[in-house]
């Protein structure tokens, strides 16, 4: 039988029920007001008629006036439409004929009789109908009595039948699905021995039926690839094993799960003997794991004595996610995410570094043999526009000119190609002092006060003389505001304004440069400190190196500075570092 059967017999019986003790006290209702409407109707009438024709016999003296005669006429009549009790019919009679007497009679002796028997009568007919309501009443008493024991006792049949359907008829569903969600649980812990078997021939039977194949599907997944992980962890760990790369694997729980052959020969120790230990032991007996496993700075590149000689790794480290199904508090599975461990990777890149430093070698070196060259080209420049060694046409003077620009240019561009290659080998110089900002950025607005001239453009400066000072190298700090400073004035228009902010902020003295050009593109502004980086032109202004702010980054790193900017499309460009304030 199907389940919306049973439930619409199940619902259906106890429409029943209900439906029964319903017309059970219904009709036992309607009988017992049926008996007591009789008791008021009939009875209750009579004795109304007789006490006022009893009234009439006492508040008048006969013969009887003619509108107490028609009153007593009018109960009298109405009395005898009244009859409904054995012996009343005949009283009534022997009223009538009583009361014709008294109207014609003249005697007062026929007269005295006749109200007496008058009197005598209504007392019968009084009596006849009290003990009727009397009997009546023992009746309607008889008949509720037995109403309320009949509906007591369907009331009682109907409890038991509805409790007794209420405790067992909702295990029809509630018990098989109990069942389904142990069954649950016991293959989400991999138990696929777990079966249900159901004979009611219903919905039930076949989910378990459903239920029963798919875990056997499961049993048969199971096993079947068993042998296929094995084979395919055996795979991975060949090609972890002949990887170039030192490779490190650590559980969830903090223990070694796997490395190569490099990575055991870079850390000094035998692969089988470290994998399955506590990582915090080995750390503690091994310094170059602990430079792995917990860096001391953000730096990811180590230097390491291996093959002889220095050699320089990439440490990049990896947090694997994996699926996760638990039970959750008696709950329904859950699905998310946890962590199976960590993988660290140390890429050898000393090949890379090698021809890193020969490239920072060979700039310096060819920056610092141009700058001989191009300073004696200078001085001759110099020397040409002297009027003693000859006058110049136009022509002459404009070429002069042209060389001097590119001469300023490669000069400008050697240097910083020296402050580079210097900033990469680590052998950048600082001469620290204490100054105050405001000196710094004068220095700076000394050196580009001509080309702000030039071109009309105000420089407003925003700067306390009260700041506190900064612990910098003057030359190289006021370098970086002269660097923001000609970028703001190349990408200005004539006759604008450039804002020269100083202030201090959360132990930080910050020096901004903010101009009102075209802005820069968010696409772009995460390399502008990259080296050699430069940002797209219309070919209206003249791009530079792509080395100044790249220098300018580490100066002011080399200062614990910070450096930075902001710019929006059509709003200009905002470029600021900060320096630690002292005092």
């Amino acid at each position: 039988m199907k389940i919306k059967t049973k439930l619409r017999f199940g619902f259906g019986f106890l429409f029943i029920i209900v439906l029964a003790f319903g017309l059970i006290a219904l009709f036992f209702l309607n009988e017992l007001s049926s008996k007591s409407k009789v008791i008021l109707k009939d009875n209750y009438k009579s004795i109304k008629y007789v006490a006022e024709m009893r009234s009439i016999l006492d508040e008048n003296i006969f013969p009887l006036s003619q509108s107490a005669s028609k009153t007593f006429e009018k109960n009298m009549a109405s009395e005898g439409e009244n009859i409904t009790e054995p012996g009343e019919k005949a009283a009534f009679d022997q009223l009538r004929t009583t009361y014709n007497t008294l109207q014609h009679s003249q005697s007062e002796t026929i007269q005295l009789n006749s109200i007496k028997s008058l009197r005598t009568i209504l007392h019968r007919i009084e009596q006849l109908n009290l003990n009727a309501i009397y009997n009546k009443n023992a009746l309607a008493n008889e008949t509720a009595g037995r109403a309320n024991l009949y509906i007591m006792i369907a009331a009682t049949l109907s409890f038991i039948i509805l409790f007794t359907f209420i405790v067992n008829f909702p295990g029809f569903v509630a018990n098989p699905l109990a069942e389904f969600s142990a069954a649950i649980k016991q293959i989400s812990k991999k138990n696929y021995n777990q079966r249900l078997h159901f004979e009611n021939n219903d919905e039930f039977t076949e989910l378990a039926e459903a239920f029963n194949s798919m875990v056997t599907k499961l049993s048969e997944w199971e096993n079947s690839n068993l042998s296929k992980i094995k084979s395919e962890k055996s795979r991975i760990e060949a090609i972890i094993a002949q990887m170039q790369d030192a490779i490190i694997g650590v559980s969830e729980k903090g223990e070694i799960l796997f490395l190569n052959q490099l990575a055991a020969q870079l850390m000094n120790v035998e692969e089988q003997h470290v994998i399955g230990q506590d990582i915090a032991t080995l750390v503690s007996k091994n310094e170059l794991l602990k430079r792995i496993i917990k860096p001391e700075s953000t730096d990811q590149m180590l230097k390491i004595y291996a093959n002889d000689k220095e050699s320089y790794f990439q440490l990049e480290s990896r947090e694997i996610i994996i699926p996760n199904y638990e039970e959750n508090n008696e709950e329904a599975l859950i699905s998310a995410t946890k962590s199976a461990g960590n993988v660290y990777v140390l890429k050898n890149i000393t090949q890379f570094k090698e021809l890193d430093e020969a490239k920072t070698n060979f700039i310096a070196t060819v920056s610092h043999e141009l700058k001989t060259p191009l300073s004696s080209i200078k001085m001759s420049l110099k020397l040409l526009k002297d009027d003693r060694v000859g006058k110049m046409n136009d022509e002459q003077q404009e070429l002069v000119e042209h060389i001097k620009d590119d001469s300023d240019r490669l000069l400008k561009i050697t240097s910083e190609l020296l402050d580079l290659s210097q900033a990469e080998t680590g052998n950048l110089k600082l001469n620290f002092t204490l100054t105050s900002p405001v000196e710094i950025v004068q220095y700076a607005i000394e050196a580009v006060k001509f080309q702000a001239e030039q071109k009309s453009i105000t420089l407003q400066i925003n700067c306390d003389e009260k700041l506190p000072e900064v612990n910098a190298d003057i030359q190289k700090t006021a370098w970086v505001m002269v660097n923001f400073l000609s970028n703001a004035l190349r990408y200005s228009a004539e006759k604008s304004t450039i804002l020269i902010d100083v202030f201090q902020k959360d132990g930080f003295i910050e020096f901004s440069v903010k101009d009102f050009g075209k802005g820069i593109d968010e696409k772009y502004q995460k390399r502008l400190f990259d080296r050699y980086f430069q940002v797209p032109t219309d070919g209206q202004n003249k791009s530079g190196s792509g080395l100044g702010l790249a220098i300018s980054k580490d100066f002011i790193e080399a200062e614990q500075g910070k450096i930075g900017v902001t710019s929006a499309l059509g709003e200009g460009s905002r470029f600021y570092f900060k320096l630690p304030a002292i005092g």
